[in-house]
This record gives structure tokens, C-alpha cells and sequence, in this order.
């Protein structure tokens, strides 16, 4: 004589609940990437450039302005707080850290040559130029 077994189910809602909590999870962090960017700084065109397609999450975004002001996150910095961020990136995340230069398209090279003198001090050597690949629409 055979057992009759009760059907097995298969409780959805937990797993559900994780799919909607990584939806927010991604959702917000993305946001406050996009929102730590200076949005004054003016990138120029490079449409010819490569497109950074994996992003290194050790990675130090640096803006300088059309004044040359020196900026990451929206904080303005001088030089030297800017060598004590970088030494410590370096610290923590090794010599191949690497450095993003936001210029904005009317800054001085002056200003740019500035932040990578900084970064030489610090050790980083692993330097990028961002550019855009087209205008926004």
C-alpha cells in the first residue's frame, strides 16, 4: 500500500519581499552617485574616446571648475586636503588606485596639471580624463 503524501508548497512571499528590497537598495544608491557629481563642471567632448564600461569602486573622482577649484563630492578642497584624501586612498586601496579628472571644458590646464602633481605626491599613477562621448539631449 502506497503513502499518501501531502503536496509541498513552496512560500513565495520571502523571496519576493528580498526582489523588492534590492530593487530600493539599487534604486537609491544610484541616485546618490549620480547626485555626488558637480553638475557646474562642463566636461568637453571626446566622441572618438572609449567608454569606461566596469567601474572601480576604489576608484577617486576629482572635479576642477572653470575657476580651478578642486571639488569630489561637491566639496571643495585645496591641495593639500586634497593630497591627504588621495595618500589615504592609497593607503587603504594600494598604488593602482585610480583617479578620475573632471575638468570642466574652460578650466586651465594649469588647474588640471595642479591636481596631477597632487596625485603624483600621493603616489597614484593609475590617472583618467572623464569626457563626454556625446551631449546630453
Amino acid at each position: 500500500m502506497r503513502k499518501q503524501y501531502a503536496e509541498a508548497e513552496l512560500n513565495m512571499t520571502p523571496m519576493i519581499d528580498v526582489v523588492f528590497q534590492l530593487i530600493i537598495f539599487f534604486v537609491t544608491t544610484a541616485d546618490l552617485q549620480a547626485k555626488s557629481l558637480e553638475t557646474a563642471v562642463r566636461m568637453a567632448m571626446a566622441p572618438h574616446g572609449p567608454v569606461e564600461e566596469v567601474k572601480d569602486p576604489r576608484t577617486v573622482v576629482v572635479d576642477v571648475d572653470r575657476d580651478g577649484r578642486i571639488s569630489i563630492m561637491k566639496t571643495e578642497i585645496n591641495e593639500r586636503q586634497l593630497l591627504a584624501v588621495l595618500v589615504k586612498a592609497r593607503n587603504v586601496s594600494g598604488q593602482s588606485t585610480p583617479v578620475v579628472i573632471r575638468g570642466d571644458d574652460a578650466a586651465k590646464h594649469e588647474a588640471i596639471k595642479r591636481v596631477m602633481d597632487v596625485c603624483g605626491k600621493a603616489g597614484l599613477w593609475k590617472l583618467r580624463f572623464a569626457a563626454l562621448k556625446e551631449k546630453a539631449s
